[in-house]
């Protein structure tokens, strides 16, 4: 696959920032805005350990990679895999320096326990849309290891799944060539957020009702 205008893409790993807080997203990958807390430092470390490029397991019929570098025209997006898990298989594709056809499966390291949204699965099924493009090969189902429960959460890809990712996609490239940031709205997550303070959410509240007020302190 090749490479043209990659340098024009965006980060892949960015599009879990986009799901879980748009602004957040602008802020780090428009206005290259960064800092760490405790949560980023840990997230860091955790990936440290996994991102090893030249080392590579191998168990019976399966072998691991880990830091593998795809991208995906279709989206626009360049990446790097903490790991792909290869199980040899006739209906899979041929990988260099390796007999036979294998089936990847990519296994995605995360902090934490399983979320109740959908900005880690987001993520997640945007690599599977980049590794199939990488290797021209189908894959319909991706794992998440949480460091907080120390086991495999199965995630399967569903077209719904695959048309969010494309228009969250398109809509990504769109303010990036604009150059526009969103507006920033608080919410219960902010607190955990690094940005904070440079966001500074806008506090919101609920419109008082003019009658109930007359009610409750003139009558």
């Amino acid at each position: 696959m090749g490479t043209e205008n990659a340098d024009d893409y965006l980060m892949l790993s960015g599009i879990q920032h986009d799901f879980f807080c748009k602004r957040q997203w602008a802020l780090i990958h428009i206005e290259q805005y960064w800092k760490e807390n405790e949560l980023t430092v840990s997230g860091n470390i955790l990936h440290k350990k996994v991102d090893q490029p030249f080392l590579k397991e191998r168990r019976g019929n399966k072998f691991f990679s880990r830091a593998i570098p795809v991208i995906s025209h279709k989206l626009k997006f360049v990446g790097k895999l903490d790991m792909v898990e290869f199980h040899k298989d006739k209906n899979g594709v041929e990988i260099n320096g390796e007999k036979g056809c294998w089936k990847p499966i990519i296994i995605e390291y995360k902090n934490g326990k399983p979320k109740i949204y959908d900005y880690d699965r987001m993520q997640l099924v945007a690599e599977v849309i980049a590794l199939e493009e990488t290797l021209k090969v189908d894959i319909d189902k991706a794992y998440f290891f949480y460091n907080d429960i120390k086991r495999r959460e199965e995630v399967i890809v569903t077209d719904d799944d695959r048309n969010k990712v494309l228009e969250a996609s398109k809509e990504m490239m769109k303010h990036f060539n604009l150059g526009s940031t969103f507006e920033g709205e608080s919410h219960k997550n902010c607190s955990k957020c690094s940005l904070i303070e440079y966001c500074m959410p806008r506090v919101t509240k609920k419109k008082k009702n003019i009658d109930n007020y007359l009610e409750r302190f003139l009558l």
